[in-house]
């Protein structure tokens, strides 16, 4: 088994006992001044002689400053697990984000029968743990606006408000041991806590083998699963590798890392003068011997960030305190939210969540001097999946969501690179103001809002870059800067079209358009001949008034076509609205169809999903002026081919083509619709030949590959000359290249 990379930490397992309890609180504060990082208390709420460890927890957290502190483990049948989730929320909030969470399925039945628990079988017991972890991480979700609502066997959440949503990602650990338990850790858990005095050395290496194959199975890094070791030492204790005096020990605790993958010990004893070896001479020792067998450099008691081969552990420079406190690695709780993007899975070592632009400009010096890759991500809902890699540093911009009307009178809004469209939406709503920007409210601000902005009011309201008045953003190099037409007014053109490769935008300011209420039209057609439909779909689109875009998605399904049309016109004229869809109807049967005046802010509403990796596409884009015979019929052959999986038309022209093409780094302003393919595995070469015929351009979002070619598509001469200057000017180095990448210009000729 191998080394997972965690950052080792240290801890203590104390007896609760009553008879003495001042002396159990010292315990506590002796581990924290001895370096240790996690303090442990056993639950067994029916036994008398022990104080009750909740309340104990919350006494040791306001004794102490540091440490870390968690049941290990806590007795689910005897604490409600929606009860559970505000007490640890509460009690984390309280004490800056020390708390973890332990959990048991239970044992001592007739004890816990005793005290008014429910008896369950062993079966049972895994079953009430499954259901009481989505419980707990339910009532944590406060961003979920629904009601939490949980109808399981052994426990039932009906209509529950969620919240308050704790201070940090609380992780959730499971004591397991048998294949069920284990099979839970590896599908739910954040982390796997066993007491090596139940286990022998193969139980342990199985017990890893079974937590990661379910974690595999079911799309998780095991990476992301943190393993845990209680080690009991005392009288009457199997010494185990605690033998001898405690400069031993790290020699004996090593194979446990780097042979198991164990990045936390947690030493069970009541003895003072044992608590402070091990914090004082056993850390650092197994810290050191740990770091110099992974490649790196002495280790110390901050965080490290990211090791060799890019892996996230000791032997790397500390992560800036500003950052640290919210930075996720494997292992953390928050890693499987925050590791993919939307459709594609990433494995990072690190993920920073800077807060301000100065925060980002302290990620982004960090993230370059680690020497592994680097992912920019807003929303990371793009296609393409550059928002995240595999073994190298994300730099997230969620945090820096928000939407503000600066000046009414003028339309201004200021916008966060890290919101959502729908959120965005919903803000400006009030105001009766809109922004034209894709068409799901889940799409991110800034991936969008520096490559185009193809929205749902494109032929009345243009891009959204079009409409973008200034930036601020942060350069290569840390330095935060101003672009508009009158500060670095080369670097604002770029960064409207080719954003991504110059730069770390932060806020865009935005001029709004003037829209409320639209109508939206949806008509569901089965066409049978492709071809056919989409020359009439063309014409159509291209022949109605530019406040009605349109936006079509074509699939297969058992055989034959089935063709949705989403179209907005931007206004309340429903006479005119109604003119313009009335020749929708006519382009083939239609299953179904639905015209309604709704707000624009309900066309793009948030979903706020979490982005887990749903599978790598791989998409192909083109611009073309008309839908005529070459396009239909190339689309249509990659159809019957099966090729092609999946295509979207977006309507462009109209306003969008009333910029000039010099104007802004997107440089296509004569063609009337943008394409986007999904191409089947296996069959890119075939749909390449066929594609890249189509029409003169590409959307950069849309097309998954990279290369001299597809930038030529990207970018007419010109704009790819006066790019690459203005890229020599601010990234010389060409650290934006994860996006798509765009050589400087050789300064020399």
């Amino acid at each position: 088994m191998a080394d997972y990379g965690h950052e080792l930490l240290f801890g203590t397992f104390l007896t609760p006992q009553s008879r003495d309890a001042a002396a159990v609180v010292d315990l506590a504060v002796l581990s924290e001044r001895s370096g240790l990082d996690l303090v442990t208390f056993q639950d067994h709420p029916y036994q008398s002689g022990f104080l009750d460890t909740w309340t104990l927890l919350s006494w040791v957290a306001a004794r102490t400053e540091r440490v870390r502190l968690s049941g290990n483990v806590i007795n689910l049948p005897l604490r409600p697990p929606a009860v559970l989730a505000r007490a640890a929320a509460s009690l984390d909030l309280l004490s800056g984000g020390r708390v973890e969470l332990g959990l048991g399925a239970g044992a001592f039945w007739d004890a816990i029968e005793a005290m008014g628990g429910r008896r369950l079988t062993a079966s049972e017991a895994v079953g009430a743990l499954d259901e009481a972890i989505d419980v707990i991480r339910g009532v944590w979700d406060a961003d979920e606006r629904a009601p939490l609502r949980v109808r399981g066997d052994f426990h039932r959440v009906d209509g529950a408000r969620r919240g308050p949503a704790p201070a940090h990602p609380v992780p959730i650990w499971v004591g397991a041991y048998k294949p069920r338990m284990l099979r839970l850790t590896g599908r739910k858990a954040d982390g796997w806590l066993p007491t090596l005095n139940f286990l022998k050395d193969p139980d342990l290496r199985r017990g890893n083998a079974i937590i990661d194959e379910e974690a595999r199975r079911t799309g998780r890094d095991p990476r992301a699963i943190r393993r845990l070791l209680n080690i009991m030492h005392g009288p009457g204790q199997d010494p185990g590798p605690l033998q001898g005096p405690p400069e031993r020990w790290a020699e004996r605790l090593l194979p446990f890392v780097l042979e198991h993958g164990v990045g936390t010990f947690v030493l069970g004893t009541d003895d003072p003068r044992a608590i402070a070896a091990f914090g004082e001479v056993v850390a650092p020792a197994l810290r050191e011997a740990v770091a110099e067998e992974r490649g790196g450099t002495s280790a110390d008691t901050s965080r490290p960030a990211v090791g060799h081969s890019g892996r996230a552990g000791a032997g790397a420079d500390p992560v800036p305190v500003s950052l640290r406190a919210r930075a996720v690695r494997p292992g953390d709780s928050a890693y499987e939210k925050v590791r993919s993007t939307y459709l594609w899975p990433g494995s990072p070592a690190l993920v920073l969540r800077p807060g301000t632009p100065r925060e980002v400009s302290e990620a982004l010096v960090f993230a370059r001097g680690q020497g592994v890759p680097i992912a920019v991500r807003s929303g990371g809902h793009g296609l393409s999946g550059r928002a995240t890699n595999d073994g190298g540093i994300v730099v997230s911009l969620a945090d820096l969501d928000r939407v503000e009307v600066i000046d009414r009178q003028r339309r201004l809004v200021r916008v966060g690179a890290g919101a959502r469209w729908g959120d965005v939406a919903e803000a400006l709503a009030p105001h009766g103001l809109a922004i034209s920007s894709g068409d799901y409210g889940d799409v991110g601000v800034g991936g969008l809002a520096t490559t185009a902005g193809v929205g749902l009011l494109a032929r009345s309201y243009g891009l959204t870059i079009d409409h973008v008045k200034g930036a601020d953003a942060v350069l290569a190099d840390g330095r935060i800067v101003r672009a508009d037409a009158e500060h670095h007014p080369d670097l604002f053109w770029a960064l409207r079209g080719a954003g991504g490769n110059m730069a770390v935008v932060t806020s865009l300011d935005i001029e709004a358009a003037e829209v409320g209420d639209v109508v939206l039209g949806t008509f569901l057609h089965a066409p049978a001949d492709l071809d056919g439909f989409l020359r009439r779909w063309g014409r159509t689109v291209e022949d109605a008034p530019r406040e009605l875009t349109a936006f079509l998605s074509v699939a297969r399904r058992q055989g034959r076509y089935v063709a949705q049309t989403s179209a907005v016109w931007a206004g309340t004229d429903v006479d005119g609205a109604s003119a313009a869809l009335q020749p929708f109807l006519g382009l083939a049967p239609v299953l179904h169809r639905r015209a309604e005046l709704v707000p624009y802010a309900a066309v793009v509403a948030p979903a706020h999903n979490d982005h887990h990796g749903r599978g790598p596409v791989h998409s192909r884009s083109a611009l073309v002026r008309h839908l005529d015979v070459p396009t239909t019929s190339t689309v249509a052959r990659l159809f019957d081919d099966r090729a092609i999986a999946h295509l979207q038309i977006r309507s462009v022209g109209g306003a969008v083509n009333d910029t000039p093409a010099a104007a802004t780094a997107y440089a296509h302003r004569f063609q009337n619709f943008s394409l986007n393919a999904v191409v089947r595995e296996g069959r890119e070469e075939q749909t390449d030949a066929l594609w890249d015929g189509l029409g003169e351009g590409l959307y950069l979002s849309f097309d998954t590959r990279i290369g001299p070619h597809v930038l030529s598509r990207a970018f007419p001469p010109a704009t790819l000359r006066r790019l690459r200057d203005v890229k020599a000017v601010y990234d010389p180095g060409n650290a934006f290249r994860s996006n798509f990448p765009i050589p400087p210009a050789d300064r020399a000729s």
